[in-house]
Order: C-alpha cells, then structure tokens, then sequence
C-alpha cells in the first residue's frame, strides 16, 4: 500500500467517525429535550372559578404546542398562592379570583408583576329542586334564605376570594334592604356544615339537593347551567361605577404571616394572572398567558361568562415579560369590559 494510499483511508476513516460521533451527539441530544418530562409540562393554579375557561385555553395551547402537557390544579386562590409562599411548590401561572391575593401574599418575594384581566359579579344560584325556588326573586332572597326549610352554602372566607365576597355581600344586602341584622342572621345560618374551602366543592351538594342555594360567581352558574337570581348591582361587587359604595363593607382575613390578619374592603372584581419567580417553564408560561390575553382567549373567558378587561391592566408594565406588554396598559387606564355577546 503506498503511502498516498494510507493517507486516503486514514481521512476517510476520521471522517466516517466524525460523522457517527455527530450523530450519535445529535440523536442524545434530541432524546433527551423529547424525554424530559419537566420540559414539556406546564404547571398551573389557579381559582376554581376559572376551571372551565381554563381547561379550554389549554386544549387550544396544547393543540399549538404538540408534546407539551398542561397540568392545572384548581383550589381557592387564597390556597392556592399559599402553594407557592408556604410549601415551596413550583407553578408556572398562577391565576386568582382576586388580583388582592397576588398583591397582598406573592409580591414581591414569589412574582414581580400582576395582570388583571377579567371581572365577575356575585349571584345566588339554584336548581328545579330548590325549596322555594319557585319564590325567589331580587327582592325576597334574603327572606327566602333564612326560612326554616332553606339551606344555602358559601366557601371559606380566609381560602377563597368568593368566602369573603359573600360576606361583603351580606353586609351590602343589610343597608340596601334595611333589614337590621341581616348580615349577622345570614352568616350564622351559613356557618358549619356548609362552608367549603372553594366555591366550587358546593355544586354537588346544590346539584343533588343537600342544599338548596348557593352564593357564587356569575360565571360559574352559567358555566353549570345553573338559574340564579341577579342580584342589584349595589350588592353584586360587580359595578366598577360603584367601587366607592362596595367600601363600606369590610371582611378581616388570614395575612401572609401566621397570626397576621388584612382587612378586605369590598371593590368590584378583578381576576388577575402572574408567573412565579420559580416557574420551571418561562417560556412556556409566558406563551400560555399571551393566549390568555389574547382576542383568542379572552373570547373563551367571554363565552363563559367571564367579563374581559381590554386592555388588560398591571401597576408593573416595566417588569411584563415583552410579549405580554402589548396585552397591558398600566394602572390607572380605563379598560373596556368585553361582556357576553
């Protein structure tokens, strides 16, 4: 063999190896970004009132996003932000009933911005089984609610945003019926059995007639096919043109800290979204917020009767990851509320 020879079969020989090294590198490396569980999970918490509009947004995200797997965890967002401030557990969006509940026990340690993004207001939902529910109007509900024969149900004021509504409610209903005590009268008979840590754990016992009503979201009734009775919107907490009036009911709850209490004032509602420090998908999070935000997603909220902010508004456009901040106007704008059509 001459050593011109030899030469040609060493440089081939280098370059068969090369090129089975490089694919070997090649196919490793797409194994391994295809086998990582944690890479293609999005972890979300979020309120119980959002279940519904949330399960569909992530049919539509997982739809766009082949191999990714949302996995939501629904909970009072009181609880539920608790997770992550107290039990150290990772999430990649949490989503609340009450934009308070980031504000007052996430930021700034667990998130840095806050997006408010939807509304609400309070109803008294029913069945067909419903004792008097042939009765129930606006105007009698509170007396309707406190006969012998009624039971209704309410959640858990220090775990759920919608526990405390219900009381503010309560206190609302007092002045504007004048009914002396009626606050009292109502919170009595609603304590004990039929107090849940989230507003939603209540549907089955309304749906199978262990109790007769229960005070919950707008949304949520319609979600379930629920009837309910409308409720003036000086009660409701759903009028942004009476924020001033919804003050004068106030509700003590549990603060960040052990023994540490915050005093609620009654405000319209506002939902909000964020992304927590230790979100183990950024970028995943931030494109399943961005469909949140969207006219794509908040038409799924909408059709669900879930009022829309538009633009959404957050006191810390600064800190908005940049595909969000197109979504956003800051604090102190006047958004339009996209109603059902």
């Amino acid at each position: 063999m001459t050593a011109k020879s030899t030469l040609i079969i060493l440089v081939a020989g280098a370059i068969l190896i090369a090129g089975v090294v490089s694919g070997c590198d090649k196919k490793a490396g797409d194994a391994s970004e295809s086998s990582d569980p944690a890479k293609s999970k999005l972890i979300i918490f979020h309120a119980g009132s959002l279940s519904v509009p949330f399960s569909q947004i992530s049919a539509i995200f997982e739809r766009a996003h082949p191999g990714v797997t949302v996995l939501a965890e629904s909970a009072g967002s009181r609880n539920s932000a608790r997770k992550i401030s107290d039990l150290d557990r990772r999430c990649d969006v949490f989503g609340s009933a009450d934009y308070k509940v980031v504000s007052n026990l996430l930021m700034p340690d667990h998130t840095s911005f806050n997006i408010r993004f939807a509304s609400n207001e309070m109803v008294i939902a029913y069945t067909d089984r419903s004792a008097r529910g042939a009765e129930i109007t606006s105007a009698n509900w509170p007396t309707i609610l406190m006969s012998p024969d009624v039971l209704f149900g309410r959640s858990d004021p220090n775990r759920d945003p919608c526990g405390y509504r219900s009381l503010m409610l309560f206190q609302l209903a007092e002045a504007h019926y004048g009914v002396e005590g009626l606050c009292d009268k109502l919170v009595e008979k609603s304590s004990g059995k039929y107090i849940r840590p989230k507003e939603t754990e209540l549907l089955a016992l309304l749906e199978v007639g262990e109790i007769d009503y229960l005070i919950i979201y707008r949304s949520v009734a319609i979600q379930h096919g629920l009837k309910m009775i409308d409720l003036p919107a000086q009660i409701n907490l759903g009028s942004p043109a009476l924020a001033h009036h919804y003050k004068a009911a106030t509700v003590n709850v549990t603060g960040a800290k052990p023994g540490e209490f915050i005093e609620r004032e009654g405000e319209p509602m506002v939902y909000s979204v964020t992304i927590p420090h230790s979100a183990p998908n950024r970028e995943l999070a931030e494109a399943w917020v961005e469909l949140l935000l969207s006219q794509r997603g908040r038409q799924v909220m909408v059709n669900n009767g879930q009022p829309c902010l538009t633009p959404a508004i957050s006191g810390e456009l600064d800190a908005l990851p940049q595909s969000l901040r197109q979504y956003c106007r800051r604090q102190g704008s006047r958004p339009t509320v996209e109603a059902q059509p």
